[in-house]
């Protein structure tokens, strides 16, 4: 995507360069301008407000308890990096030297959360109005995918269905880590019951259990 999808948002500029800058950034530039954190803050409280207002409208019939699951799909740091990665907010954000050397750019973390100071930013600048087209815009946009898919992750439904059985909840275990610290690979086992019955990779601790839970999923079901 072009810059274009990000700046129609954005009356001013001055408050678009301060969503896209990192703590670490400011440290390296002092008195230059502040952190993303305060409109972070309030981008967030806008993002969960207008989804829920939204999921409230559109599924008049699902319960509390599911509209909280999807909300939480759709807000959540792994769908925020997946739209800052559409956006290549990534390239944007300023950053200092080292963590930018550490992987910063595809940090996860930092991507959900300037996406909601770009959200905090787009209220303040531009109102609630072109806020909501954002977050319908770009985030949204994906409840369909979410609608098709399971709301609880892997290691939620497993959990439950060894429980179910009787047995204690799944333990996570690192098996290895291979890679420098900026470009990782994890293996994680799952243990059920003292007994290994998956594994999965990823490039954080947490993306690796998922990762195991869902094959384990799969033992489950066989």
């Amino acid at each position: 995507m072009n810059s274009e999808n990000l700046t129609k948002y954005f009356t001013d500029n001055n408050l678009l360069e301060q969503a896209l800058t990192h703590r670490s950034w400011v440290n390296e530039h002092p008195n230059q301008r502040g952190n993303n954190e305060r409109l972070e803050f309030l981008g967030d409280a806008v993002l969960e407000f207008i989804v829920s207002k939204e999921l409230y409208n559109l599924l008049p019939d699902k319960e509390e308890g599911y509209l909280t699951a999807l909300r939480a799909n759709l807000v959540n740091t792994v769908n925020l990096a997946s739209v800052a990665k559409d956006l290549e907010i990534g390239d944007k954000i300023f950053l200092s030297k080292g963590e930018e050397d550490t992987g910063g750019r595809i940090n996860q973390s930092i991507l959900a959360d300037t996406v909601e100071a770009i959200i905090g930013a787009i209220y303040l600048g531009s109102g609630a109005e072109k806020a909501e087209d954002f977050i319908k815009e770009f985030i949204l946009s994906k409840i369909d995918d979410k609608l098709s898919e399971p709301l609880k992750d892997a290691k939620s439904l497993l959990q439950e269905i060894v429980q179910s059985k009787g047995l204690a909840a799944p333990k996570y275990e690192v098996v290895n880590e291979i890679g420098p610290d900026h470009n990782k690979i994890f293996n994680i086992s799952v243990v059920v019951g003292g007994k290994s019955i998956a594994s999965g990779t990823g490039k954080n601790k947490s993306e690796a259990a998922q990762d195991a839970a869902k094959k384990a999923l799969e033992t489950f079901n066989d």
